[in-house]
């Protein structure tokens, strides 16, 4: 790899305080905006854009999408990087999934993506509901792409099938970090758990995705192995975007890394094979997910 790359960002950005210029998010406003939160507020849906704080809410917003959440809005995982409440869920909303579908017409959205907080508590993880979802959003708007963004269901092949066999057209599940530092930042996952699920994703004919940060201390060779790891089991498309801590209590960003390093991921992960790698500061796993849709 180029020592300067690695020497820019160790010398210059080890340990910064403040926000670099090229951290710079575009503010949540205009009419669009406020026809996407109006509808979610009125339906009583959740995002991962608000609950995740979302560093593009203002971007997407204001193009008419948004990343949806359901199965409630608090999680029985408490990872070291999300601010997604860890509380006791509550009872399963079985009315979410026409609500959502409706407000999904409502927008005209050709892609949505639907992610969900990790449901320890049910005996199916919630994988169910997850498939009613994506059928009755379909059902509504037969002409829509959609990507589910899935928990691991504690590594339960029989639970990932009933989201396959619902079809949506990507399936993404987060590695979120490299091997080593995974204990740390991942409250309950397993790296090679995830990996195992990513490749039965990517065995069934679906595009298979995932997403890691940097910045929490990983060094540029473990982000090449991650990427060659995503590859070795079928992943298609990656995404590679900045740590942010989102509060005082979740862990410190160790370093903010330069555009250069992410552009040189993005090259090194397309010469891996990889049809997407959308690899830049701002990057968060459903940004620009539309692109994944139809590889």
């Amino acid at each position: 790899m180029d020592q300067s790359i690695i020497k820019q960002n160790h010398d210059n950005l080890l340990k910064t305080q403040r926000l670099p210029r090229w951290m710079k998010a575009q503010m949540p406003k205009g009419k669009t905006y406020s026809q996407v939160f109006n509808l979610i507020h009125e339906h009583k849906l959740n995002t991962i854009c608000t609950s995740g704080n979302c560093p593009n809410k203002g971007e997407c917003w204001n193009a008419g999408t948004a990343s949806f959440m359901i199965l409630g809005d608090k999680c029985t995982r408490n990872c070291r990087f999300c601010s997604v409440l860890n509380q006791i869920p509550e009872k399963v909303d079985w009315n979410e999934p026409m609500r959502l579908a409706k407000t999904i017409q409502a927008l005209k959205l050709k892609h949505a993506v639907i992610t969900s907080v990790t449901r320890d508590d049910l005996a199916d993880g919630g994988a169910n509901f997850w498939a009613t979802t994506i059928k009755t959003i379909k059902e509504l708007n037969p002409n829509i792409t959609q990507e589910a963004l899935i928990p691991d269901f504690n590594g339960n092949l029989e639970l990932v099938q009933l989201i396959i066999d619902a079809k949506p057209d990507v399936i993404s599940h987060n590695l979120e970090t490299v091997e080593r530092l995974t204990p740390k930042v991942r409250s309950s996952a397993r790296y090679t758990r995830s990996l195992k699920v990513l490749e039965y994703v990517a065995a069934s004919g679906i595009t298979a995705k995932s997403g890691i940060m940097v910045g929490l201390g990983e060094t540029s060779d473990e982000v090449m192995k991650t990427l060659t790891d995503l590859k070795g089991v079928g992943v298609k498309v990656v995404t590679i975007g900045q740590y942010l801590q989102p509060n005082s209590h979740l862990l410190p960003v160790i370093e903010y890394i330069t555009p250069e390093l992410f552009k040189y991921y993005e090259t090194k992960g397309l010469k891996l094979g990889f049809a997407f790698v959308e690899s830049s500061p701002l990057v968060r796993s459903s940004y620009h997910a539309e692109r994944h849709a139809r590889i």
